[in-house]
């Protein structure tokens, strides 16, 4: 029989082991600035196709929606007046998700003074913003016997000019999401936190498994870096395709990531089976959190574990 105390400490061991997990965050990248209809039929490009697969996406149970803007011929733009056609649209739909607007499409040639332009102007809750020189992108393709997608995408060119762009999200209360495509960019984020330019907690997005300069999508890779990771960040993977993007949620999950599904990083909803929209996919990651015990958080959760202080959400 056992004693009070064993008994105590049972239960108590028990209790821990039947505490729910903390809710997890689902962002959904919906369209990106790459790949477009000729790629991917359903992909959505024009701001109605956008606020459609957003609000569907939201209802499924994406906390945050990843936004890139695209001009009437499909191509990634940087236009702020399309971006808030997209943000406006979705307010007026009654969409409470926490809106991510991307400073990205550096790797359509948008030039970065185009592209920060969204942060004053919009004065988004969250934006992305990559760390980084910038990367090689590309594949050797064997049967072609040639490179395939072999191209320089120039980020920023000095430590200096990321400080200035660090500020202008601190300046407009948007928190960046910093983009990492491999572990050099953690020295990048290290030396803007010594200058006091990022505010706690820090939310970094792990893109893996980009042909190039960029980290192969594997649980060993994560680990190592989330290790460099300073206490208290919270963290998601961009995992890029279809041979990665699922195969890594599980992982994602165990480690006390949040969640980052989408269009924008694959288009298929399982092998040899392509996604009918972006809420399809969020539809299938909130069942795998579910069944590793956890539930997705709501807008208003996500504010709050995030510490957002400002943005569009009331717009």
């Amino acid at each position: 029989m056992l004693s009070w105390k064993s008994a105590q400490l049972n239960h108590r061991h028990s209790q821990r082991r039947n505490k729910p997990m903390k809710p997890t965050i689902i962002t959904c990248a919906l369209t990106g600035a790459q790949q477009g209809k000729q790629a991917y039929p359903a992909l959505p490009e024009q701001p109605d196709e956008i606020i459609s697969q957003g609000l569907e996406a939201w209802r499924a149970g994406a906390a945050i929606l990843h936004l890139h803007a695209r001009d009437k011929n499909g191509k990634a733009s940087s236009d702020v007046e399309i971006f808030h056609q997209i943000v406006d649209g979705l307010r007026s739909a009654g969409c409470d998700a926490v809106l991510n607007l991307s400073t990205g499409g550096a790797v359509a040639g948008l030039p970065l003074e185009e592209r920060i332009l969204l942060v004053p102007e919009l004065k988004p809750e969250i934006a992305s913003f990559s760390v980084g020189g910038g990367s090689m992108l590309g594949r050797y393709d064997h049967d072609g016997d040639t490179w395939v997608g072999d191209r320089f995408v120039p980020l920023f060119s000095s430590h200096r000019e990321m400080e200035q762009v660090a500020r202008i999200f601190s300046d407009n209360a948007t928190k960046p999401e910093l983009e990492v495509y491999h572990s050099g960019m953690l020295n990048n984020i290290a030396a803007l936190m010594d200058v006091g330019v990022l505010e706690e907690p820090l939310l970094v997005n792990f893109v893996m498994g980009i042909p190039g300069e960029c980290t192969k999508a594997t649980v060993k890779n994560l680990q190592f870096l989330t290790e460099g990771l300073p206490p208290g960040a919270e963290w998601l993977v961009s995992a890029i395709g279809a041979a990665n993007h699922f195969r890594m949620l599980g992982a994602v999950l165990a480690m006390g990531g949040q969640i980052r599904v989408g269009l924008e990083d694959n288009v298929y909803i399982r092998r040899g089976e392509l996604a009918a929209s972006n809420g399809q996919i969020v539809e299938k990651a909130v069942r795998i959190l579910r069944e590793l015990g956890g539930e997705p958080a709501t807008p208003e959760e996500t504010r709050h574990i995030l510490k957002l202080s400002g943005g569009n959400k009331h717009e």
